[in-house]
């Protein structure tokens, strides 16, 4: 049985000028999963976003966030999600508290119900010490866990988070990357978009890839890696002196063999696990030592170079330009 969508796109097209951002782009992002969306600085994934969660009108096109149209439902959508942008949007000269306090008084929410939550989203967040300094004494990933907590004040049923490990330190990326995966457990649905490859692999269960406004593939992270190329099983030898024989063993298994000698490393042209099963037993049976044996799968970098031409950061940003003359105008 097929979940019900919590976000759709539809056939979205946004023009600043004679400037194209985003051209005719779809996806669905069912309830309770993680969607990423994809592409280098400028390719339209932060225009998407803000027309999905009505900051921008489409020029064409429309959409749906938990069943609400965009264009026909504004306030229903606004009500139904949150949101996280690059920036971390929480006033510094608030506490952590105090920042909750005042979302939920926009919002609207009893004060009863705003203190518990609170209580909790601090909590949830790592922040329950911190709780009544001001943010401006915040270190990065304090104010984008605060920025999140925000968020979700609300309890919005889907989140949308603009590149929300930008600026972060790896360990705070990390640590994030934990807080998100604790979300979805607990039933929100996300959509991401980044162009951190490796954030996308460890967090998305599907990812859509934008490049200069349109889509140009999407699957899950593993047949995206899939169309990139075939794995490869990679065989580390103890010895030098070893890597003739090793690579004669690894001819055995797969006709496709390199070896390099300055590493001690021979890659060999996989199927999958059964190959590299095999190769283990080879290796296994023989009496060549071995520091590493292991199966290598393209990365999301090797996918995006395979469908682009490019690297994902080979992109002038042209869409924070595109925004700022909307918003100017």
């Amino acid at each position: 049985m097929s979940r019900p969508l919590a976000v759709e796109a539809i056939d979205l097209v946004k023009r600043f000028g004679d400037n194209t951002a985003v051209d005719g782009v779809s996806f669905v992002v069912p309830e309770g999963t993680v969607l990423g969306l994809l592409g280098p600085n400028g390719a339209g994934k932060t225009t998407t976003v803000r027309m999905l969660t009505t900051l921008s009108v489409p020029t064409s096109g429309t959409g749906r966030v938990a069943g609400h149209d965009i264009l026909k439902e504004p306030d229903a959508v606004r009500r139904s999600m949150g949101l996280t942008g690059q920036a971390a949007t929480v006033d510094e000269l608030l506490t952590a508290r105090e920042n909750l306090k005042l979302i939920g008084r926009l919002y609207g929410l009893p004060k009863a119900y705003v203190a518990t939550t609170s209580d909790e989203l601090l909590e949830r967040f790592s922040l329950t010490e911190a709780a009544n300094r001001t943010a401006k004494t915040y270190s990065g990933g304090m104010r984008r866990r605060l920025d999140l907590a925000v968020s979700l004040i609300a309890a919005p049923p889907v989140l949308f988070l603009d590149e929300p490990t930008t600026g972060l330190d790896p360990r705070s990326r990390t640590e994030l990357w934990e807080v998100l995966r604790g979300l979805v457990r607990d039933g929100t649905t996300l959509l991401l978009t980044t162009q951190y490859l490796e954030e996308a692999d460890h967090l998305a269960d599907d990812i859509v890839v934008i490049d200069k406004g349109k889509v140009i593939a999407s699957g899950t992270p593993t047949q995206l890696k899939d169309q990139a190329g075939a794995a490869s099983v990679v065989v580390t030898v103890t010895h030098a002196d070893d890597l003739e024989r090793a690579a004669d063993l690894t001819r055995t298994v797969s006709t496709e063999v390199h070896v390099d000698e300055t590493s001690r490393r021979i890659t060999a042209k996989a199927s999958g696990l059964s190959d590299m099963t095999r190769m283990a037993h080879v290796f296994e049976d023989s009496e060549i030592p071995v520091d590493d044996l292991g199966l290598k799968r393209p990365s999301l970098d090797d996918v995006f170079l395979h469908l682009t031409g490019h690297k994902a950061e080979e992109v002038d940003d042209l869409e924070a330009q595109f925004e700022e003359e909307e918003v100017l105008s």
